[in-house]
């Protein structure tokens, strides 16, 4: 399971706009098989590309802005066939989108953007947070209406398990109707403290055995550490939630191991 471990590296923006490949190489030390791209900080995609292949490290998805998914998805299909990855995430959606009308429109031009992608071999997922259970359309809250596990809706979901909790929801008990529709999973904690802040894995209050457990019986095919905000180092934060990944997934693996003789 460790080779599925992905970290998204907005949570080292301020590290990438500084030295993009370095920071790869030091997540391939760190055990990382993965990245995932949110934006490329000025820097040449070719020679990102080639710092991939030099440390072995994949490409989780890129995420991209609503509108510019919208607006621009030659780019995104661009870049995705480049970097050699299936996944392209919406990672946001502005104001203008969060009523009811907007989320129709989203999933109505989500759909047409799918079916595109489909011909390209691309699919397309969308990232919440915890503003969509806010607004009601047809019964559901927003995010459950995006991403319901219809035949006719082609939007896969990219969950992060932080804003399921942080919008009243147990994470698990909401992940349930979407097993074979969630290939990328987000993973950050919740600090056992009133600000409810982000948080390293394994340091707060988010079940992540049970979550790993549904996750491996319902086809995702990477957990993808994000930390939006770092109380200490980033690259620190980011080492640690991978350690206790992987001290998890050794767990579960062995427990099963043990369960199924």
């Amino acid at each position: 399971m460790n080779n599925k471990i992905s970290v998204q590296l907005y949570t080292l923006r301020e590290q990438c706009a500084a030295d993009f490949p370095g920071v790869l190489r030091e997540l391939a030390r760190i055990g990382y098989g993965a990245v995932q791209f949110a934006g490329f900080y000025g820097y040449d995609r070719a020679m990102l590309r080639s710092v991939l292949k030099e440390t072995g490290l994949q490409v989780s998805g890129l995420h991209y802005g609503g509108d510019e998914l919208l607006n621009e998805p030659e780019r995104a299909i661009a870049e995705a066939k480049f970097f050699g990855t299936p996944d392209i995430v919406c990672a946001g959606i502005g104001e203008e989108y969060r009523d009811e009308a907007g989320y129709r429109l989203l999933k109505l031009r989500f759909n047409e953007l799918a079916d595109r992608l489909q011909s390209e071999d691309l699919r397309i997922s969308y990232h919440n947070h915890a503003f969509e259970f806010e607004t009601a359309v047809d019964g559901k809250d927003g995010l459950s209406y995006l991403i319901a596990p219809e035949e006719d809706n082609v939007i896969l979901a990219e969950p992060d398990v932080y804003w399921l909790k942080k919008g009243g929801h147990d994470p698990v008990e909401f992940l349930a109707p979407y097993a074979g529709r969630v290939p990328i999973l987000h993973m950050k904690d919740m600090t056992d403290d009133e600000e409810q802040a982000y948080a390293e894995i394994g340091t707060g209050t988010i079940d992540f055995d049970a979550i790993i457990r549904w996750g491996e019986e319902s086809g995702v095919e990477w957990y993808v550490v994000e930390q939006d905000s770092c109380r200490t180092d980033p690259l620190e934060c980011v080492k640690t939630s991978y350690s206790n990944l992987v001290w998890l997934m050794k767990k579960i693996k062995e427990e099963e191991e043990v369960r199924h003789g």
